[in-house]
């Protein structure tokens, strides 16, 4: 799950952060008796004006500044046949046509050249036979 920004139960509703955002990247709408406090990351500068304003301490800034990686999707793996190296994602082979499909065989950079090089070799051993 992704944390960007964050208010706590202690927010009062006093918009104090949303009056003082510079990049207007708080919004408040009011609908059927009740506010909502709206953040886009987009348009937020990562400032923190609205955390060093906030009367009741009520902006989590700090999930902002973590310095870490958010999954974001995870995806099952085919494997080289030959060496169990990573060749692709198991979704990247179903998308693939299914003419593509079929020549899309699990094999590693390394493996696909030595296959190749195999097919050429043979190629050339049948061009050399039938010239002779």
């Amino acid at each position: 799950m992704m944390i960007y920004f964050q208010v706590n139960e202690n927010c009062n509703g006093c918009l104090a952060c949303v009056q003082n955002c510079p990049a207007r990247a708080l919004e408040a709408k009011e609908a059927g008796g009740v506010q909502t406090l709206f953040h886009n990351m987009a348009r937020c500068a990562r400032c923190a004006t609205c955390w060093r304003i906030c009367p009741q301490h009520a902006i989590e800034f700090q999930h902002m500044l973590q310095n870490r990686w958010d999954e974001v999707i995870t995806h099952v793996l085919v494997r080289c046949k030959v060496c169990g190296d990573v060749v692709h994602s198991e979704r990247l082979r179903e998308s693939l046509e299914a003419k593509v499909r079929e020549l899309a065989e699990p094999l590693c950079p390394r493996h696909k050249l030595e296959r190749q090089a195999e097919a050429l070799a043979g190629r050339q051993r049948l061009i050399g036979g039938t010239a002779r």
